[in-house]
């Protein structure tokens, strides 16, 4: 997951002393919360349906009445302040501006679910995943896929393959495409510098192409294919004005990032952004930066020109509907706010792994990647990589970073977020759209036996080419 394009990362007042003095069990009601997305839906997903808020609320309780009463009500506050108003709410308004806009662009027609046809639909939405992040290129791509295969009996692999390629490994190439290249561009690291990972990238996308090609084969020779004597209509896109708010949903994810570099709107020394007071506490100051501000009443304004200019029988016909969003809104708010923990240590704690090759930070910035927030995770393993005092490499502001320790951070954050549903943004509400189509999805633990056979081979070798 992540915030695609957020100027910053909220760490907490002390967070680096809060995370020595947090115990290591203070992360059990994240492991709740993730076990109860794993479990819950598999033994009564109707009840799950209807009280996965309150199951959200009470893992956030779980963590959040023993935090304030232990630390004090003005840490606990600040925490809370800090990971709801800078981090989940610009997730959530980003998610829901892709999610609205998205649902406004429909491509009509014949459109038939062959392997080939489902292959160059995935070619197009991995290129331009790193164009336009993967949340949107997810967004855009996933309801045109689904409608072609609408006839297909079997289709959770098309999704799942999707996920891999378009939600995550896709936004490799540009800070645009994924949030934790985004915070190192912010940090330093130069814009067009993550097209070196155009290597790895590549390798990736040829072999999970190739093995979806083949599996898409073998499961369409098992189809009951329909016949193909009716006529087709030739494909049209309709919605077309929606591209002019996606540019401004894109837009407004990076102008806030060169924003957040102007001395009118951050001190270019410390890199504090300058912003509206929220909660003081002590030499301590919640602020909401005017670039985070800007960037969201853009994207806001985009979904609102959407929603509005967009006749109502595309979205009908899309099967746009407000679940999915309001889904991730509601699980990523217990997620949000039981991870304070998990991210505190591991801020405190990274240093200590002792972490010295690009395979460790591969392998270290992957495997947190796919249960944290992959952007402060990124961020911690960066900083890591930078206290190495390598002689030469990548001028960043936490200081000089060896380009292959900086590549096996960036792409075990971009590549590892497929390991889990909840890895990144997109994947989570690919899945919930696929399943509002009718779509039975693999559980939380079933995709991950998916990733764990595909992803972590693969992974392996891009170990023994690159990362050794």
């Amino acid at each position: 997951m992540g915030i695609l394009g957020a100027p910053d990362v909220a760490w907490a007042s002390g967070s680096g002393e809060l995370g020595h003095l947090l115990p290591l069990w203070s992360i059990i009601p994240f492991a709740g919360m993730l076990l109860s997305i794993a479990i819950f839906p598999l033994v009564n997903a109707h009840w799950w349906e209807h009280h996965m808020g309150k199951v959200s609320l009470f893992w956030s309780l779980v963590f959040f009445i023993p935090f304030l009463i232990y630390f004090g009500a003005e840490t606990a506050f600040v925490q809370a302040i800090e990971v709801y108003v800078l981090d989940y709410i610009p997730f959530i308004i980003l998610l829901f501006g892709l999610f609205v806009v998205s649902g406004g662009i429909i491509l009509r027609g014949t459109l038939r679910g062959t392997p080939a046809v489902n292959t160059l639909l995935l070619v197009v939405g991995t290129l331009l995943a790193s164009w336009v992040g993967t949340t949107g290129a997810s967004m855009l791509l996933i309801r045109p896929v689904i409608r072609a295969n609408e006839w297909r009996r079997y289709k959770a692999h098309i999704i799942i393959f999707f996920i891999f390629l378009v939600s995550n490994i896709g936004g490799s190439l540009t800070p645009v495409g994924d949030p934790p290249l985004f915070l190192g561009f912010l940090r330093g690291v130069p814009f067009f510098w993550t097209m070196r990972l155009i290597l790895p990238m590549g390798l990736n996308v040829i072999i999970l192409l190739t093995l979806y090609f083949l599996l898409d084969t073998y499961y369409y020779r098992r189809e009951n294919t329909p016949g193909t004597t009716q006529a087709r209509e030739p494909l049209r896109v309709e919605g077309l004005q929606n591209l002019i708010y996606l540019g401004m949903v894109v837009g407004a994810v990076i102008w806030s990032g060169l924003l957040a570099k102007h001395p009118s709107f951050g001190d270019p020394a410390t890199g504090e952004l300058y912003g509206i007071p929220l909660w003081r506490h002590g030499e301590e100051t919640v602020t909401l930066p005017y670039v985070n501000l800007i960037r969201d009443v853009v994207i806001l304004l985009a979904a609102y020109l959407s929603y509005k200019t967009t006749p109502l029988a595309i979205r009908r016909d899309n099967r746009f509907t407000w679940g999915p969003i309001k889904e991730v809104a509601t699980l990523f708010a217990g997620i949000f706010m039981t991870m304070i923990p998990a991210l505190a240590i591991l801020h405190a704690r990274g240093a200590e792994l002792g972490l010295t090759q690009p395979a460790h930070f591969f392998w270290a910035t992957g495997a947190l990647s796919g249960f944290l927030d992959n952007a402060p995770t990124y961020l911690v393993f960066l900083t890591t990589a930078a206290s190495l005092g390598a002689s030469a490499g990548v001028q960043t502001t936490l200081g000089l970073v060896d380009p292959q320790m900086l590549m096996a951070v960036s792409c075990g954050a971009v590549f590892m977020g497929a390991n889990t549903y909840i890895g990144n943004a997109p994947n989570f509400m690919v899945r919930s759209i696929a399943e509002e189509n009718n779509i039975k999805m693999p559980s939380f633990f079933g995709y991950m036996g998916w990733s764990l056979a595909i992803l972590i081979p693969l992974f392996v070798l891009d170990t023994l080419i690159f990362f050794r």
